[in-house]
């Protein structure tokens, strides 16, 4: 969402008249993190245009377009941005070229303390007391969606809240903090 708060607009049609309709949510920077899914959205929808742009281009079938890699390092770290947020890789090899060492560094990892502030300050709004109903969960569940679409998939469930596994947990937090 910062991305699409500081450009100037998207270099193909779909996704600019997308990001136009993005900023009038607000008229000028979005900041609710309940749009993060259409931000997301939007630039997925570039990347579609920009494939289909690159797949039209004649070149793409040149011989200089493929790079052979071998090794070259027995160390190799790579950032990447992700829809989640940015995912962290960390690598050792051998002098084979086989994997003895890796440490991943997920976008959960950065995005969990703002998550659960953010559950934190939702339930202390909306719990009331021992009295807990779907509405109050689903605002809490909302918190993680808009956070980290990951967890959106792994915490949802058909006719059930997965929040009430650990509802005298969370009552109990509301109320001492």
């Amino acid at each position: 969402m910062a991305r699409l708060n500081i450009i100037d607009g998207f270099d193909t049609p779909l996704a600019e008249q997308e990001w136009v309709e993005f900023h009038e949510l607000e008229r000028g920077v979005v900041l609710s993190s309940f749009h993060y899914h259409y931000a997301r959205l939007i630039e997925i929808l570039h990347a579609v245009e920009k494939m289909e742009e690159l797949l039209n281009d004649p070149d793409i079938l040149s011989k200089n377009v493929r790079a052979i890699a071998g090794l070259n390092n027995l160390k190799g770290i790579g950032v990447a941005e992700a829809p989640r947020g940015i995912l962290i890789h960390h690598y050792k090899v051998n002098e084979d070229g086989l994997m003895k060492w890796a440490n991943l560094i997920i976008a959960t990892g950065h995005s969990n303390l703002a998550m659960s502030k953010g559950i934190l300050q939702v339930a202390k709004h909306f719990i009331n007391g021992k009295q807990l109903n779907e509405g109050m969960l689903n605002r809490i569940e909302a918190v993680i969606r808009a956070s980290d679409p990951c967890p959106s998939c792994s915490t949802h469930a058909l006719d059930t809240c997965p929040c009430t596994s650990n509802l005298s947990d969370l009552t109990e937090l509301c109320w001492t903090n």
